[in-house]
């Protein structure tokens, strides 16, 4: 029942029916519409692929058409800070959710790196694309040079940031952590599951986390139709070692000091010196958001030649 003696209040502070219908559309539509999406993203879009529906956003334009695949256990926000700049610099960029995260239907099982890459291609069948550059962050640097072995012809040139070939140690240790951290993950009936993850995420980006960053990030770890966990455990099984030495496309192995698998890149640069290689210094796993700038003046240089 209306609480009348409530209306007076209501009606001075312009919230009645009719006050909120006024409201809402006393702000532009564009604002509203696009308030919380990336600048430069032209439209969102999905392609049919071998698993269900691939999502993607794609900045549009004719400029040097750039796939791009990123980290586990993100999505195609991830490079929210980067659309706008690659697209002032002549490239359209298409952002890939891999299936199971984001808005890209799941696999039935559990995924591979390869089983990943077929999806690639779809959304290039979509755009209309025989061809484009390839560039993948983390997990998203083992599905494009996948993409590069599987389907080598719609490949032009291609940049790592963040190749991966590990000792056997390594390997161990990355699935021992994956098998702990993410497979058994405990959703706590309080939440505080969400806090610890907040938490770790933050730490991990270093100095001047933005708070609001974080809580996207984490949102996006849980927000997909697979198990967050799918990510990391096919990178992890991967063998980028085996994969490198069968790479025939110009690659750009982009890396910063301060990630955590630095090192790993300083061993794929001597596994393929004909490689060119690209460091930025400091960061961490967040480099696209940390030196958003710098970032995308490294990819453009390369892919321009």
């Amino acid at each position: 029942m209306e609480n009348h003696s409530s209306l007076p209040r209501r009606r001075a502070l312009g919230v009645t029916g009719l006050g909120i219908a006024a409201a809402a559309t006393a702000a532009p539509a564009a604002n509203r519409a696009r308030a919380n999406m990336p600048a430069a993203t032209k439209k969102r879009d999905y392609a049919m692929g071998p698993y269900g529906l691939v999502h993607f956003q794609d900045t549009g334009g004719d400029g040097i058409p750039l796939v791009m695949c990123h980290q586990a256990p993100q999505t195609s926000r991830q490079f929210d800070l980067v659309l706008p700049e690659l697209a002032k610099r002549g490239i359209r960029a298409i952002a890939v959710d891999t299936p199971g995260f984001g808005m890209s239907d799941a696999t039935d099982f559990v995924p591979t790196v390869e089983d990943y890459a077929k999806a690639v291609p779809p959304v290039m069948d979509h755009l209309g694309l025989a061809q484009a550059d390839m560039l993948g962050h983390h997990t998203g640097c083992m599905i494009v040079t996948e993409v590069a072995l599987q389907f080598p012809g719609r490949v032009k040139n291609l940049v790592m940031n963040g190749a991966f070939p590990m000792t056997p140690e390594e390997r161990q240790r990355f699935l021992e952590g994956n098998k702990k951290g993410e497979q058994n993950f405990v959703y706590e009936p309080d939440g505080s599951h969400l806090m610890k993850s907040f938490q770790t995420r933050w730490r991990m980006y270093g100095e001047g986390a933005d708070p609001k960053l974080t809580t996207r990030v984490i949102v996006e770890k849980f927000m997909g139709y697979g198990p967050f966990w799918y990510g990391h455990h096919a990178a992890f099984v991967y063998d980028h070692n085996s994969a490198l030495p069968k790479v025939k496309h110009r690659t750009l192995i982009l890396t910063n000091t301060g990630d955590q698998i630095y090192q790993n890149a300083l061993w794929a640069k001597k596994m393929r010196p004909d490689f060119e290689f690209v460091e930025l210094q400091g960061g961490g796993v967040d480099i696209v958001d940390q030196q958003p700038a710098a970032w995308a003046d490294a990819v453009v240089k390369f892919l321009k030649g």
